[in-house]
């Protein structure tokens, strides 16, 4: 096999892998979603959990879990975690709340926010490309959110269970881009192993402590949906985990928008979702701003190995 075909099935091989990930996510949403009215609290209880399982099976198959958990940075992946669980919890609200496609759409706001708050808390410098892709992509959020957050200035906006569940995954997306940048940090130091265990363990654990706040009864069919979605919430991260080892992510990270066209389908095939042509219009410009915010990185880091490249020595 030459070294262009193995670079170019390796790629195909993420291309794929990345693919699959997405709609095992887009299967812990379905299940999430047909689980009911279910406290976030123990929703994310169970995503977490049962998410340990497939994971540690992995990491036992690769004989990597002896050292897994080894950490010199244990506070760092305590606010990690609790930062995750506080955008894991409001994007469960919102999804028991919302159509799938839109819960699913309004998540791409969140790599908006983080070029943002890139340039707001670590001072990264973001040139005006990236800046008008932002801005263009939240005019799409603002056009899926507008049914709803029209309805804030009447007096049935706070009843009303959808324009909650707008503004849970706003907050959410906004929480979730802090949550990455925290990761961002945590990649210079730890394997992709370590966050991951760390983050399922204090997830769970933090989701225990909202067991006071009104945790319910399941059903078995509740029980059984919850517990799948753990493991495919699991499941869903070694397999996104191996697609960005076997490609570059600026190639793999676009097909993460095709959950929308899966959030689209399965939402009119399992729960009679027809998707709004706001959430179309706006879901396509939020795509499309994510995409070249992800192109536009892909350039920039071409350009600081060229200019790397060609920096003489040090002497």
């Amino acid at each position: 096999m030459t070294v262009d075909h193995a670079v170019g099935h390796n790629t195909l091989r993420g291309i794929a892998l990345k693919i699959v990930s997405v709609a095992v996510f887009v299967g812990m949403q379905t299940c999430i979603k047909a689980a009911g009215d279910v406290p976030a609290g123990q929703i994310v209880f169970f995503r977490s959990f049962f998410a340990i399982f497939p994971i540690v099976a992995f990491l036992a198959f690769k004989r990597q879990l002896g050292t897994a958990f080894t950490t010199k940075r244990p506070f760092n992946h305590v606010a990690r975690g609790l930062v995750g669980v506080g955008a894991m919890g409001l994007g469960f609200f919102a999804l028991t709340r919302l159509p799938l496609p839109e819960a699913i759409t309004l998540n791409y706001a969140q790599p908006l926010l983080v070029v943002v708050f890139s340039s707001v808390f670590l001072g990264e410098t973001i040139r005006v490309y990236r800046w008008s892709a932002v801005a263009v992509g939240l005019v799409g959020v603002l056009i899926i959110s507008w049914p709803e957050l029209t309805l804030l200035n009447s007096d049935e906006a706070l009843d009303d269970q959808e324009v909650l569940g707008v503004m849970a995954a706003l907050i959410a997306a906004a929480i979730s881009a802090v949550a990455m940048l925290l990761v961002r940090n945590l990649v210079r130091t730890e394997k992709t192993a370590t966050i991951v265990l760390w983050f399922s363990s204090t997830a769970s654990v933090l989701a225990l402590l909202t067991l006071p706040f009104g945790w319910q009864a399941l059903t078995p069919m509740q029980a059984a949906l919850l517990v799948v979605a753990g493991f495919c919430g699991g499941l869903g991260q070694i397999l996104m985990t191996a697609a960005y080892r076997h490609a570059e992510a600026s190639v793999v990270a676009p097909f993460e928008y095709t959950s929308m066209i899966l959030g689209v389908v399965i939402g009119y095939l399992v729960f009679g979702d027809v998707t709004s042509l706001n959430t179309l219009i706006g879901g396509v410009i939020v795509v499309a701003a994510g995409i070249f915010i992800i192109w536009r990185e892909r350039q920039l880091g071409l350009e600081r190995r060229r200019t790397r490249r060609a920096a003489p020595p040090q002497g």
